[in-house]
């Protein structure tokens, strides 16, 4: 994406949540086959709507923007002259009533911040997870947290004390702590690989790791290990050690099912079996990134499952 941490291009970004909040802005984004299918159809191939623009990453002539925020985007490198036309570097999705910016399509680069389909799971996961009446939550940290989503959905359903944004990826680090500020959220974005940059405990961790084996490695994309479920065991395994007496993992992941078997769910049940976590696992979306099936890397696959894991660390220790 080459974002930078640059005031300009902080600014730059600043004014576009702003604009697009006061202009009643809503687009939920799709998967990349609906993405690329709709934007194939005859007359959608030149933004004509403020979504043309920021959600589906159409080219646009100059004049659709007012010439202050034109000017604004153009000098801090958010919008680009392409052949067909002017192009945004980003895409602005809507989530739970807030504007989210992220990359805008095709997430090709290697640092490209995810958000899609995938995104609304977790924030609905988060949701029903802090039921009312969720005691106040000291320590929360949203693991890989690209655009921040999983950290202000936590924020705006519970209260926090100290919340932490934590990933590999500079551009996400930025525009998640830009999307938290705009959306009234105190959290602190922090470059560290799972949690090896960060000490202490927590109350809460949340995660929604990239699933897939993507030959490209990009980071958003790329799960590593076996059908790229290697991030998704981490982060159970971190959570053993990681979590506060009384806290709880919530991980939004895929898995691949193999032969009828769920790989992750099996290799869960072996991590899990000795510790003193009480979790659930459940099966929210049997059928995901179907397209996957069809490359080398799931030639044995069934289906690629969305998951669901939850895990709670006991407010005091067994008595074995």
């Amino acid at each position: 994406m080459q974002l930078t941490s640059h005031t300009m291009m902080d600014a730059g970004l600043d004014s576009l949540v702003l604009f697009l909040r006061e202009a009643s802005y809503e687009f939920v984004t799709p998967t990349p086959a609906t993405h690329a299918r709709v934007n194939s159809r005859p007359g959608r191939r030149e933004a004509t709507l403020l979504t043309d623009v920021f959600g589906w990453s159409r080219p646009f002539g100059r004049g659709l923007l007012p010439l202050a925020l034109f000017e604004t985007l153009r000098n801090s490198g958010i919008v680009r002259e392409t052949e067909g036309g002017w192009r945004s570097t980003v895409r602005a999705s809507t989530l739970q009533g807030e504007i989210l910016l992220h990359s805008a399509f095709p997430t090709l680069s290697p640092d490209a911040v995810f958000f899609g389909p995938d995104t609304y799971r977790f924030a609905r996961a988060i949701k029903n997870h802090l039921r009312p009446g969720t005691r106040q939550l000291r320590r929360v940290v949203d693991i890989g947290c690209g655009a921040g989503a999983g950290a202000i959905v936590v924020a705006k359903n519970a209260a926090c004390d100290e919340i932490l944004m934590v990933d590999i990826n500079e551009a996400a680090l930025q525009l998640a702590r830009l999307n938290a500020k705009a959306a009234g959220v105190d959290a602190t974005s922090r470059w560290s690989d799972l949690l090896t940059n960060v000490d202490g405990q927590f109350d809460l961790i949340v995660a929604n790791p990239p699933y897939l084996n993507d030959p490209l490695l990009r980071a958003y994309r790329h799960g590593g290990g076996e059908l790229g479920s290697g991030l998704s065991l981490q982060i159970a395994e971190i959570a053993k050690a990681r979590l506060s007496r009384g806290g709880s993992l919530l991980l939004y992941t895929g898995s691949p099912i193999v032969d009828g078997k769920d790989r992750l769910l099996q290799a869960v049940e072996r991590s899990f079996g000795n510790s003193d976590l009480v979790w659930s696992y459940e099966e929210v979306d049997p059928d995901v990134f179907g397209e996957e099936l069809e490359t080398e890397a799931y030639s044995s696959v069934d289906r690629i499952a969305a998951v669901v894991l939850t895990a709670q660390k006991p407010e005091r220790p067994h008595v074995r």
